[in-house]
């Protein structure tokens, strides 16, 4: 739920920023000069980003002559930063990268990696409440953001399992704490299983949750992705390459170590619970890469697919051609 408000937040500023400022530019460095980078998160630190901690901790960044700096997002989002060059990469979304390019002020953006390889948001309820499918959100109360993809996506899958969707009694979700949410007349609530799931999970909760990727395959879209700017990747190609190989690194490093890179988290931002975070990396280290070989790698078919079913469900004023939005061009072979 966190994720749906910050893209929210940054849609409304997301266009101020437009065609503002130069790209940054790459200068040559000595033997002994790293080159700079900024890098926004998308909310607090949290097991997602976990791959560029241990980037920045275990010495990836140095060896690759690169000093980053892991930095939390304004709150117009971090993507206009990074659109506006004044940031070189950031923690986004499929579909707020939709949003950024069919605006009437489109923004230069672009996924150049993926952090999951899949979607793992979905609905969750305390057991005793017998929800079990889409279906059965009928008559019971959801936490909203009243957002229109949020809606759209609730939609598909309830009416996909046969459900009536007009039947969801919405009320304005005012709390971010899923665990605190779900104790209160409130019955489901959309989450991020890597780390609300797993939170219930760690605090005792009996809960049902389903994948909206479960119920129909074009939801399996990306979330989150890191993104930058074509401009900058175009001037400072090796520059980008040698930091998402770095980058690489971290979360393979988490994969195969996820109790140590959870330490590593905690070290960098000790107001995560390091009991959680260790269940959260045990969890995501089968995501981070799951079925594919590279981590980052994005699939042009699911990502076109995604995109053609926003503009369908008018979610995105402008068609977006095959291919749009995402390059593999820099991420490690």
């Amino acid at each position: 739920m966190k994720k749906i408000f910050v893209f929210m937040v940054a849609l409304l500023l997301l266009f101020s920023l437009a065609g503002c400022g130069a790209q940054p530019q790459e200068s040559i460095p000595n033997s002994e000069e790293k080159v700079k980078i900024s890098f926004v998160l998308d909310w607090t630190p949290n097991t997602n980003h976990t791959g560029l901690y241990v980037a920045k901790d275990q010495g990836y960044f140095a060896e690759a002559g690169l000093e980053v700096e892991i930095i939390q997002p304004p709150e117009g989002g971090a993507l206009p930063l990074v659109a506006a060059g004044k940031a070189e990469f950031c923690v986004s979304f499929q579909e707020e990268i939709a949003a950024a390019l069919t605006s009437n002020n489109p923004l230069n953006v672009t996924a150049v990696g993926t952090i999951l390889q899949h979607n793992t948001s979905g609905i969750i309820s305390l057991k005793e409440k017998g929800i079990l499918g889409p279906k059965d959100m009928e008559n019971k109360i959801y936490a909203s953001w009243d957002t229109p993809i949020e809606k759209a996506i609730l939609k598909q899958v309830i009416t996909k399992d046969g459900g009536d969707y007009s039947k969801v009694k919405m009320v304005p979700n005012t709390v971010t704490d899923v665990i605190s949410a779900l104790q209160t007349d409130v019955d489901t609530v959309w989450i991020y299983y890597g780390w609300d799931g797993i939170a219930a999970e760690v605090k005792g909760l009996d809960t049902n949750f389903f994948a909206f990727k479960d119920i129909d395959p074009v939801l399996d879209f990306y979330t989150p992705v890191i993104a930058a700017s074509p401009a900058y990747l175009e001037k400072n190609e090796e520059t980008a390459k040698k930091f998402l190989s770095a980058v690489a690194r971290g979360y393979e490093y988490a994969i195969e170590n996820p109790e140590k890179a959870a330490e590593i988290l905690v070290k960098y931002a000790p107001e995560v619970d390091l009991e959680i975070a260790i269940a959260s990396q045990k969890y995501l280290a089968g995501q981070y890469k799951a079925e594919v070989e590279r981590w980052g790698y994005i699939d042009p078919g699911r990502w076109d697919n995604f995109y053609a079913w926003m503009y369908e469900n008018e979610l995105i004023s402008k068609k977006l051609e095959p291919g749009t939005g995402f390059t593999n061009k820099y991420l490690p072979e």
